[in-house]
């Protein structure tokens, strides 16, 4: 799919047929996810920029790389975006926060806006969304038009799980924005969960079911 990466480590698909598995408990659940999430985080963040800068080994001088510009910003989706930011975070712990409170009409499944906070100055930064599951896609179209808004102008987004049905939608409110996934499944069902998935996210990660 055009502007859509699948991220097919070996790593990643074994860790991620353990969080599929009905009886994987919440602890081992949680811990997957963010082991997951630092493996899709060197892929997502691939093309940061880099500037040389001069240090001294214990043998020699040298001109070594590092990251440049203004910080990386992560904007995690509410609730279920917190478990790929842990991990993320454990990749970049210098990279800056936000967040975005959204909850999915049960009746309509569209995106409705509860919360929102983000770093300023989002117009020089390169931001990566995070939402484990981009299922309808009414939630991340919403987050990314609200983060565009505040100003982003280099955005990616990251999701453990994809549906063709949600990618579709995406890719046509938002053609500007890569998606960065582990997985594209089947399809949707009748009440917008990606089968076969990994049931609900939020719900998984936190023992609320």
């Amino acid at each position: 799919m055009e502007n859509v990466t699948v991220i097919d480590h070996p790593l990643i698909r074994h860790k991620l047929s353990l969080m599929r598995r009905k009886e994987t408990d919440t602890a081992r659940f949680r811990l997957l996810l963010r082991e997951i999430s630092l493996l899709l985080g060197y892929e997502v963040t691939r093309d940061l920029a880099l500037e040389s800068r001069t240090i001294e080994t214990p043998l020699a001088e040298m001109r070594a790389p590092f990251l440049a510009g203004k910080k990386l910003v992560l904007i995690s989706i509410l609730r279920a975006g917190n478990g790929l930011l842990e991990g993320m975070l454990d990749l970049v712990p210098t990279a800056r926060v936000g967040h975005v409170g959204l909850y999915r009409d049960p009746e309509t499944l569209a995106a409705v806006e509860y919360y929102f906070k983000v770093p300023e100055d989002l117009s020089d930064r390169p931001v990566i969304v995070l939402d484990p599951m981009l299922a309808t896609g009414n939630s991340t179209i919403a987050a990314v038009a609200r983060i565009k808004r505040a100003g982003a102008q280099r955005i990616k987004v990251l999701c453990l799980l994809a549906a063709p049905e949600g990618l579709d939608a995406f890719r046509a409110a938002h053609p500007d924005v890569p998606v960065f996934t582990a997985a594209v499944d089947e399809r949707l069902d009748d009440h917008g969960y990606i089968v076969p998935g990994i049931g609900d996210a939020g719900d998984r990660l936190y023992g609320t079911k």
